[in-house]
């Protein structure tokens, strides 16, 4: 199992290219199970979760490639296996995404029960209603979810769907199954992500017709089919938002390109706070950083709020700014993992229920310590990064699931560090 050892103390300094958004390439892979023309996706990254979702899909009967230069060729128009198996989605919530596409387009599917971080409950009920409501027959057997449309009827009818809560998979999921029902679809509360907007582009590009993404309220005008494109993956806004905060923590001056400002505006204001300074222009983020940080509390919202994944992160920049700060979690119940492995380093943290209240030092000291999920992973790299000594990270498949080669990234910036078997 790889590691990562870094040995801290390293300002980092230069260029980067942040990589396509994990959260929009696997429901964009998923989309192009709703045609039977050829798809061509560009920018999407070399990651565990899209390697999953590449073989997912080739197991389904399509043709997929993933060429060097970051573009993958999709063609389903042989598709003839409609199910995600157990053994291929294990590690992956995302699996769900394939259920409204296989249904709306075969009228049928199987998929297996998401799985993924152990970061809390991501019920798929949300996704069940909703589909049920655009007419589909949905059991759970066996750990599956079994989907089919009545005796009669060759396609999905538009529906009014108001979830319980804001979910972004159940807002992708249904935005794929409407984009070929029949009639129209009204998304209420819907998640007003990115992603979501990405999603929505690469469907028109398709020939589907949709409006007010991006915004709680989506509508969808069913079409009869949709057609092949080519469409580029957004840039991932966490990738971006991680290397910001590895700067801030360590100091440095570093320029990320194709970076989006315009997603991570709080993420950007609480940096600016906390007393880094950065500048954005057209596909670019500078972030610069001097001596220690002013701490900042926070609390994670949907979007355009705080991010839960950038929680973690932030919080590392806190252990070793001045002051006291407090981090209120409201997405995911089991999202402070990564608290103890801080401690370990040498944080002072204290969690009372979905608060963590964090005392700044002025070191971390390094230390053996295990990731615990994707976004744990990223903020044990920056507390390492700053902390004296060797760092040793375990377990860091969680961290190959969401960022593309990250060590050699950092190494590039001049961080010492390099993955050990």
């Amino acid at each position: 199992m790889d590691k990562l050892k870094i040995r801290g103390g390293q300002r980092l300094q230069g260029t980067l290219d942040v990589a396509g958004a994990k959260n929009a390439a696997l429901p964009e892979l998923c989309a192009a199970l709703l045609s039977a023309d050829p798809v061509t996706l560009a920018n999407v990254p070399r990651l565990q979760d899209v390697s999953t979702m590449l073989k997912l899909i080739r197991n389904m009967g399509v043709t997929a490639e993933h060429h060097e230069d970051g573009r993958v060729t999709l063609d389903a128009g042989a598709l003839n296996n409609p199910e995600a198996p157990y053994e291929l989605v294990k590690t992956m919530r995302a699996s769900v995404l394939a259920l409204g596409p296989l249904l709306a387009r075969f009228g049928h599917a199987k998929v297996s029960l998401p799985g993924g971080c152990a970061i809390g409950s991501r019920p798929v009920d949300q996704h069940i209603k909703g589909l049920q409501a655009m007419g589909a027959e949905i059991s759970v057997e066996h750990g599956y979810m079994l989907a089919s449309l009545p005796a009669g009827r060759t396609r999905l009818k538009g529906a009014h769907i108001t979830t319980d809560m804001v979910t972004v998979t159940g807002t992708e999921n249904f935005m794929m199954a409407a984009a070929l029902a029949e009639g129209e679809t009204v998304l209420e509360n819907a998640a007003q992500e990115p992603e979501i907007g990405d999603l929505a582009e690469m469907l028109i590009k398709m020939g589907a017709k949709i409006e007010g993404h991006g915004t709680r309220r989506i509508r969808i005008q069913g079409v009869e089919r949709l057609h092949g494109c080519e469409h580029q993956v957004v840039a991932d806004r966490i990738e971006a938002g991680t290397f910001l905060c590895a700067v801030a923590a360590t100091g440095g001056d570093v320029v990320l390109r194709h970076g989006r400002a315009d997603h991570l505006e709080v993420v950007i204001e609480k940096l600016r706070d906390a007393g880094a300074t950065i500048e954005a222009g057209d596909g670019f983020i500078r972030v610069q950083s001097e001596g220690r940080l002013k701490a900042q509390s926070f609390r994670t919202t949907e979007y355009p709020g705080f991010p839960t994944d950038m929680q973690a992160q932030f919080m590392a920049l806190n252990c070793i700014s001045q002051g006291a700060s407090k981090v209120t979690e409201t997405i995911f119940e089991n999202r402070f993992m990564h608290v103890n492995e801080l401690v370990r380093l040498g944080a002072h943290i204290q969690i009372d229920g979905k608060v963590s209240v964090i005392e700044g030092v002025e070191k971390l000291s390094g230390a053996i310590v295990m990731a615990t999920d994707l976004r744990a992973s990223a903020s044990l790299v920056i507390a390492g990064l700053v902390a004296e000594g060797e760092t040793i990270v375990d377990r860091i498949y969680h961290l190959d699931r969401g960022y593309d080669r990250m060590e050699l990234k950092l190494r590039g910036l001049g961080a010492d560090i390099e993955r050990v078997k």
